[in-house]
């Protein structure tokens, strides 16, 4: 039913049961594929700003360079920690004897999900909700929602606990 398993993870708590949600959905699939998935993104909770303060404008006596040397620490060890993620999880379906493989690229995280899984010719999404509402959906957006409506195939959407 599904082959191509397209598993959208970030870097909260939640990844790890939708890591696992996806791997029991392959598990029952004969030959499944799965693709783990990470965007790198200035949305996402413990992600330096998504572009380095010009600090030089606001405060011309600060040092720019401090500034922007310190931003691509911080950014570098995102992508860092992202990748090291995505490893851990990959030798977890490794030992289950599931093909994957996995991508860590940069973008707005609904349409890059989108994208990519539509390029893949995935059978189903997986992701996770954080449980937003209201006004802090409106204001910070939901990628699960936006992945829900804009996807080409289907989306298991986990819900936290």
């Amino acid at each position: 039913m599904y082959q191509k398993i397209l598993i959208a993870l970030d870097m909260s708590e939640m990844a790890e049961t939708v890591f696992d949600h996806g791997l029991s959905l392959a598990t029952q699939e004969k030959n499944p594929q799965l693709l783990l998935l990470h965007i790198l993104s200035g949305e996402e909770e413990n992600s330096p700003l998504p572009v380095p303060p010009d600090l030089k404008e606001m405060y011309p006596a600060a040092g720019n360079d401090l500034t922007l040397e310190t931003w691509k620490e911080q950014w570098q060890a995102f992508e860092t920690s992202g990748n090291e993620m995505l490893e851990s999880y990959q030798k977890k379906a490794i030992e289950t004897n599931i093909k994957i493989d996995y991508k860590q690229i940069y973008g707005n995280p609904g349409s890059r999900i989108c994208k990519i899984a539509n390029e893949w010719h995935a059978d189903v999404i997986v992701i996770g909700h954080r449980g937003r509402s209201g006004l802090e959906e409106f204001f910070l957006g939901s990628v699960s929602n936006y992945v829900l409506h804009h996807a080409h195939c289907s989306v298991l959407i986990v819900q936290p606990k």
